[in-house]
């Protein structure tokens, strides 16, 4: 039987850096997922916020033009509420790409990445694979997703407030928009969240996302409705693709490692309980999870694991889950309408330019080694 140090279930943003982090402190690390190809089964539309862009090392050539500004529309998409920043804000990624060049840095660091083969259990070290032999591991890392059947497996915590989205990805013809995003309060195609339109220069997404019970019809019905007159939104010049999944958005879980194994992204409840923005918490929170993994490993030492504290962290952005659940209780028009009439005063905008703007929508979980910020704005945030 194949004997390795950690096996990491999922090879998302969230399991293939940890995979990197902690191939390169020497130890032999498996990457498995059920996927064939990382461009299938992508959840994400690929928004990459100012902090995340100053302080990881993003392949530039994969990123779009950079967003500057934000327009909120009320339910009646009449005089949205233009937020303009000084700074590139946003930059949306090809995601594809992304993945594969996190997949060949985590193998340039030693880490195996094997695709087609689904998690199946484990028990007393031991991880049964369907498609493959099982395998023995010291530790697992569960980057599974926001339903996680490794935190199950593990005895951790899971996931139980989520929202759902859908996204369409389309081709667009080149230099014919300005790069915005568009983003629409309207609970009758997005209950407790947003509907939206941002492009990278050569893709448009447009999506929706909200509480799957608070929707008068599906998902995927409600995109169409709301694409078909979606403000912003360019004609496709090719075909489209759809995205969607479930998005936690309870916060951080509390019970996230166990001398068996730890979580990462999704699987952790690492995204924005707000803005349910999960690119920058899945790799803040992973480069904390491999330090104490490895630090585990190498020392045996149970304490370790409790530098890996989730309630630690949820304490550190309690309004931002007592706002999530503001938005989640907009749920007529004219709630939503009073609500962007609210914002369009000067104190409501800087709450909104904070909100979208800010470097506060996770919180660092702890100290990066080896981290010198790149310049004076990352020198804020990282702080």
């Amino acid at each position: 039987m194949q004997t390795v140090d950690v096996l990491v279930v999922g090879a998302g943003l969230a399991g293939l850096h940890t995979a990197r982090l902690l191939a390169r402190r020497e130890l032999s690390v498996l990457v498995v997922d059920r996927r064939r190809s990382l461009s299938a089964g992508i959840r994400t539309t690929g928004i990459f916020v100012r902090r995340t862009l100053e302080d990881f090392d993003l392949p530039d050539h994969l990123l779009g033009p950079g967003v500057r500004d934000v327009l909120l529309y009320p339910p009646s998409r009449r005089a949205p509420i233009r937020l303009t920043s000084d700074r590139d804000e946003y930059r949306v990624a090809d995601m594809p790409g992304v993945y594969e060049h996190a997949r060949r840095s985590a193998e340039s660091a030693g880490a195996r990445v094997v695709l087609g083969v689904r998690y199946d259990g484990s028990s007393a070290g031991v991880v049964r694979l369907e498609s493959a032999e099982p395998v023995r591991a010291r530790f697992i890392v569960g980057a599974d997703g926001a339903r996680s059947r490794v935190a199950r497996d593990l005895g951790l915590d899971v996931n139980r407030r989520l929202i759902v989205g859908a996204e369409l990805v389309h081709p667009i013809a080149s230099g014919t928009t300005t790069p915005a995003f568009h983003c629409v309060l309207d609970p009758r195609i997005a209950p407790g969240y947003l509907g939206w339109v941002i492009d990278d220069g050569h893709h448009a997404h447009v999506g929706v996302a909200g509480y799957a019970d608070a929707m008068r019809a599906g998902v995927r019905h409600l995109l169409d409705e709301f694409a078909a007159d979606a403000p912003g939104r360019t004609a496709p010049t090719g075909p489209v693709e759809r995205r969607g999944g479930p998005i936690p958005v309870g916060g951080v879980l509390r019970r996230l490692a166990c001398p068996a194994g730890l979580l990462v992204g999704d699987a952790a409840g690492a995204v924005s309980p707000l803005t349910a923005g999960g690119l920058d918490p899945c790799l803040r929170m992973s480069e904390l999870a491999a330090s104490v993994a490895a630090d585990y490993l190498r020392t045996g030492d149970e304490q370790q694991l409790r530098r890996y504290d989730g309630g630690a962290l949820r304490s550190r952005f309690r309004g931002r889950l007592l706002l999530r659940r503001v938005l989640a209780g907009i749920r007529s028009p004219a709630a939503a309408e009073a609500a962007v009439a609210a914002l369009r005063g000067g104190a409501g905008r800087a709450m909104a330019a904070r909100v979208l703007f800010g470097d506060g929508s996770f919180p660092d979980p702890g100290p990066r080694r080896g981290h010198r910020p790149r310049n004076r704005h990352a020198a804020r945030s990282a702080g």
